[in-house]
């Protein structure tokens, strides 16, 4: 059975400051704020919720099945993708449009400014998750808003768990919504950041929040990650990576870690570990699906990581 993918396909423009945005932000000046920074080093990378969760899901061995909307500079991400076998079968085209953008800039403490032109992700709501064969799990990633909201209600009226992942698309809902879509939802992710700003919008606790759904995960960088589940606050260790390269893409492929073991049947604290390894690989490689790995071979860093066996 497949995993529905709902989010973006978007290329990434990755560049790298070579400092602190502390040293060039001042807060006293945070009211009249034009500050350029210095990027000698920028690539572009293939990007975007959908596609990076997928490419992750598909290094351990998923079925991803990815549904999102391009724009007419996409011949490049559509080969890509076929390339890896990756289904691309709900990938509508939108006339007209770009696909989605980001220009991201990353300082030497691993901050990010992101700019994103969002292009044909307005209309993801084009997609229609009744479209989709065989889909056992789903999530609901950043994305258009009412495909967004449209997607969770779908996957509701199919009877498909699925989890709630707002991202960097949370501010879009007030209060009211993102309780909606717990309601609608069975697992809902969140860094510490969307942790904070959920809990202030709903005026709810992380532990109230928990209740409405079958787990609450909570990523927290380097710091590893909460899972909050019937009443269970399980404390997941990071795995320690080679190498700090880049964040982008991290909370992606944690994600995929995710969706895997709660296919899986897995428990929290053993699903937790995997996604958390999955983030600690991706940080060693630049851009969000540059990382090659082998089943076997992330078999090898989990036991390495966390003294068991993952398969």
């Amino acid at each position: 059975m497949k995993t529905l993918i709902c989010g973006s396909i978007a290329y990434d423009t990755i560049m790298v400051f070579g400092d602190r945005f502390k040293n060039h932000i001042l807060p006293e000046q945070i009211h009249i704020l034009n500050v350029a920074f210095l990027v000698p080093d920028m690539r572009r990378e293939f990007g975007g919720c959908a596609g990076n969760i997928a490419y992750n899901l598909k290094l351990l061995g998923g079925e991803p099945l990815i549904m999102a909307t391009i724009g007419d500079d996409s011949a490049p991400y559509m080969h890509r993708l076929r390339q890896l076998a990756l289904d691309a079968t709900h990938v509508r085209h939108v006339p007209d449009s770009f696909t989605a953008q980001a220009f991201i800039t990353t300082d030497l403490d691993d901050n990010q400014i992101t700019a994103f032109h969002p292009g044909a992700m307005t209309q993801s709501h084009l997609n229609k998750v009744s479209d989709a064969r065989d889909v056992s799990l789903g999530i609901v990633s950043p994305d258009g808003r009412a495909g967004m909201l449209q997607h969770a209600r779908e996957f509701r009226a199919a009877g498909i768990p699925f989890v709630f992942d707002p991202g960097q698309g949370l501010p879009m809902f007030d209060g009211d919504e993102l309780m909606a879509f717990l309601k609608l939802a069975d697992y809902c992710t969140v860094n510490d950041y969307e942790a904070r700003l959920l809990t202030e919008r709903t005026g709810r606790t992380l532990e109230q929040l928990a209740d409405e759904v079958e787990a609450l995960i909570v990523t927290l960088g380097g710091s590893g990650s909460h899972i909050y589940s019937k009443g269970r606050h399980i404390k997941i260790p990071v795995a320690p990576p080679e190498a700090m390269v880049d964040p982008t893409g991290c909370g992606d492929a944690y994600r995929a870690g995710l969706l895997y073991g709660i296919t899986a049947g897995w428990d929290w604290e053993k699903t937790g570990r995997l996604a958390s390894l999955m983030g600690s690989i991706k940080i060693a490689h630049r851009g969000g699906q540059n990382h090659r790995l082998a089943r076997d071979e992330i078999a090898g860093r989990y036991s390495a990581a966390f003294g068991d066996t993952l398969w």
